[in-house]
């Protein structure tokens, strides 16, 4: 496979913490979120691409420790919001809300 963040996919990711990689992949999301407000479907594909490659290693990551049913489902909403039909009805400002709780608890770790 041709991945787009390597060093991540060498082994890298799953030495983070699950709050350090959902928080990497609500990066991603947001960059995707912004090119589609601009109407750049290319760059917001290309956004996309790279957050389910971190969400993918991320699953792999954390097999076996967290329910991967949020991660798999998590990966189906970025599909149909950001290539498909948006047929859950999802929107920017939800998905950045959900990512934005990570960012809470890493501040609250940090503290």
């Amino acid at each position: 496979m041709n991945y787009q963040h390597k060093s991540l996919a060498e082994g890298r990711w799953a030495q983070m913490t699950l709050a350090e990689q959902m928080l990497n992949i609500g990066s991603e999301v947001s960059r995707a979120s912004r090119w589609k407000s601009k109407g750049n479907q290319e760059m917001c594909t290309k956004a996309t691409y790279r957050a389910l490659e971190l969400v993918s290693l991320t699953i792999d990551a954390q097999q076996g420790r967290h329910c991967m049913k949020e991660f798999t489902r998590l990966y189906e909403v970025l599909c149909d919001f950001f290539l498909g039909d948006n047929q859950y009805h999802s929107d920017s400002e939800s998905l950045q809300r959900y990512f934005d709780v990570f960012a809470r608890r890493r501040q609250d770790v940090d503290k």
